[in-house]
């Protein structure tokens, strides 16, 4: 059965890279994009690619008016739930690939994509490998409970921490024991300096750098007596890292409801795609 995709963020880094990727799978079909700044546009075109007769909407609500069965958003922080809620009241399984959601956005997609019996995934990275350095982060949490985290990114990136960050630190508090380091309550001078505590377990210090010359960058330290081991994620220039997981994304969201926020859950049955 063909899967058919909507691509909000379609002149985007990255969606420059998945428009063509879509339409090169044999199982999916490309029946809307969104590009505001790019509306009436062969997305094809549009893309870097040869003309392909669709064209570039203005709003997700318009391109919403094809049949659709799959809405992936790589778009905005300030666009991205509006986009996914509207996407699920419309019967829509949703891949979202834009970072900045907090927690409470999160249960509210949950909970709509819950009760109109919809799918939605949203990782914070769909780099395979950035999704394998977390899995080897976990693993290594089990037995070293002294773990912060430093999240490197361009200067003129807008959110902070990264997705993929934010997503590790999260993880990582469920199931990491206490830690030695002292509570940030305790700390002399300016605490903030420890960076951002996070997580609803064993909160996890995090450390986000914005700095030119960096693209994405994300890495695990952990410290035992007399000795450190840092698990770490570095991505180029270019989005190609993030298609593989997406269109893995895209063909298993229609599988479950609600909402799956970690690619690493899809992965376990299978690294082909």
């Amino acid at each position: 059965m063909t899967i058919k995709v909507v691509m909000a963020g379609a002149t985007g880094w990255v969606g420059k890279a998945l428009i063509p990727a879509i339409l090169a799978q044999g199982d999916m079909q490309l029946t809307g994009a969104v590009a505001r700044r790019a509306a009436g546009h062969d997305v094809g075109v549009a893309t870097g690619g040869q003309p392909n007769g669709q064209k570039i909407s203005g709003t997700l609500a318009e391109a919403l008016s094809a049949t659709c069965d799959v809405v992936v958003d790589y778009t905005k922080p300030v666009a991205v739930r509006d986009h996914a809620m509207l996407a699920i009241s419309r019967g829509r399984h949703v891949v979202i690939g834009t970072s900045g959601l907090r927690a409470a956005d999160y249960r509210e997609i949950n909970a709509a994509a819950r009760a109109n019996g919809v799918g939605v995934v949203a990782a914070g990275n769909y780099s395979i490998t950035a999704t394998l350095m977390k899995k080897f982060a976990l693993m290594a949490a089990q037995y070293v409970p002294d773990v912060e985290i430093i999240d490197y990114a361009s200067a003129r990136k807008a959110d902070a921490p990264s997705g993929t960050a934010l997503e590790l630190a999260e993880t990582l508090s469920e199931i990491r024991g206490a830690p030695t380091a002292l509570p940030t309550s305790e700390i002399y001078g300016h605490p903030e300096a420890r960076g951002a505590t996070l997580g609803e377990g064993t909160a996890v210090q995090v450390h986000s750098l914005r700095l030119p010359s960096y693209q994405l960058s994300c890495e695990a330290v952990f410290g035992l007596p007399e000795e450190r081991l840092t698990i770490r994620h570095d991505a180029g220039t270019s989005a190609v890292p993030y298609v593989a997981g997406t269109l893995l994304a895209i063909r298993r969201v229609r599988e479950f409801t609600g909402l799956v926020r970690v690619l690493d859950a899809l992965m376990d049955e299978t690294l082909s795609v």
